[in-house]
């Protein structure tokens, strides 16, 4: 449900939540990303191929993976074999994701020159 606030004029307006603010909390916090481009761009990764092609802790990694195991966005496959083998793969919640990726990659090619360009023009006070 919306809250109502208030304009300077004193009129009702309706203020809503950030509709993706949930989708970037969930799909774009540190780590997130590139493990879904990983599973999306090389298919089916075991956990130390993961661990090493993204140079993350095993700690850290073995948190994302739960993380995104539970959301639905991986899927873990346990193979019982001596040794044991677990394999990681996207699942089709997380391919479903690929339209959004292709669309920012786009964009960064497009766009981040210019971003570098008004960084490097930038005179004000950086933030802290």
């Amino acid at each position: 449900m919306a809250s109502a606030g208030r304009t300077p004029a004193g009129t009702a307006i309706d203020v809503r939540p950030c509709p993706i603010g949930p989708v970037v909390d969930l799909v774009f916090s540190r780590w997130t990303t590139p493990i879904l481009w990983m599973l999306h761009e090389r298919g089916t990764q075991r956990f130390v191929e993961l661990e090493r092609a993204l140079g993350i802790t095993p700690k850290v990694l073995t948190q994302r993976l739960r993380q995104l195991e539970r959301d639905g966005l991986v899927a873990r496959t346990y193979h019982p074999e001596i040794p044991p083998r677990v394999e990681y793969e996207i699942s089709a919640l997380g391919e479903s994701l690929a339209p959004v990726f292709a669309a920012l990659t786009q964009w960064s090619e497009q766009h981040l020159c210019a971003v570098h360009e008004a960084r490097a023009a930038y005179t004000g006070p950086l933030p802290r």
